[in-house]
C-alpha cells in the first residue's frame, strides 16, 4: 500500500544533520562524518529505519550507512537516526542506482537487503535490487570477499536472486527458503517480517560473498 505523501518529510529531513540528500563529495568525507576509520556496512532500502538502528546499537564497532529514496517512510528512520545515543550510523534520502557515488573502491565488506520490491512482471525485474545491472554497481565498492546479505518473502525473487549473484561473481555462503526463528537468534525482525511471519508466510534468507 502506497503510503500517504508528507509534505513536512523532506522539509524535517533536511533540518536533521545525520541525513543527506547529495552525493557529491561523500565518498571522500565519511571517515570525517563518523569522526573514526570504523569500517562501514550499507543498507539498501532503510524504510522506517527499525533494522539499522537496532543493528547500529548492537554493533558500535561498525559504521552503517541506511539508503532509501522514499521519504514518506523514511522521514521515520531520520528521526530514530537522530534520537539515538551512538551515532554511527547516517543516512541517504537517494535513488540506489546513485549508491556507487558514495563510496571508494573496495571499502564497504557488507550489503543488507530487506524485503526489498519484488517486482515480479518480466519487463519490471531490472528494478530488483539483486539484478545484475544493480550488482555490477555495489562491485564498485564492496570488497572481495564482501558479503551481501537478502531476507524477502517472495520466494520467486529469491531464487531468481541466486542466479544473478552466481552469474555475476558472487556464491552463496548460506540459503534458506524458510528462515526459522530458533536457527537464527540474532536475527533482527524487520517491520515487513514481523507481518509476514504473523501470517505464517516462509521467510527466505541468503548470504552471498563476492568472490571476483
Amino acid at each position: 500500500m502506497r503510503l500517504r505523501k508528507k509534505h513536512f518529510a523532506i522539509p524535517e529531513m533536511k533540518e536533521n544533520p545525520y541525513v543527506y540528500f547529495e552525493t557529491q563529495g561523500l565518498k571522500d568525507l565519511w571517515q570525517e562524518i563518523f569522526g573514526n576509520n570504523n569500517p562501514i556496512r550499507i543498507e539498501l532500502g532503510g524504510g522506517k529505519g527499525q533494522f539499522i538502528s537496532i543493528l547500529s546499537q548492537k554493533n558500535p564497532n561498525y559504521n552503517y550507512v541506511t539508503f532509501d529514496r522514499e521519504t514518506n517512510a523514511f522521514i521515520y528512520a531520520g528521526r530514530k537516526i537522530e534520537a539515538l545515543e551512538n551515532k554511527n550510523v547516517r543516512a541517504v534520502a537517494i535513488d540506489i542506482e546513485q549508491v556507487g557515488e558514495c563510496f571508494k573502491e573496495n571499502t564497504i565488506d557488507k550489503i543488507y537487503i530487506n524485503f526489498c520490491n519484488p517486482w515480479p512482471k518480466e519487463r519490471h525485474k531490472k528494478r530488483r535490487l539483486t539484478h545484475p545491472r544493480f550488482l555490477k554497481e555495489y562491485k564498485k565498492f564492496l570488497k572481495i570477499g564482501g558479503t551481501i546479505e537478502l531476507k524477502v518473502d517472495d520466494r520467486d525473487l529469491f531464487l531468481e536472486s541466486i542466479k544473478y549473484f552466481e552469474e555475476n561473481g558472487f556464491e552463496p555462503v548460506e540459503k534458506t527458503l524458510d528462515m526459522k526463528m530458533e536457527d537464527y537468534p540474532d536475527n533482527i525482525v524487520t517491520e515487513y517480517e514481523s507481518k509476514w511471519r504473523k501470517m505464517n508466510k516462509p521467510i527466505c534468507f541468503g548470504i552471498f560473498k563476492r568472490i571476483k
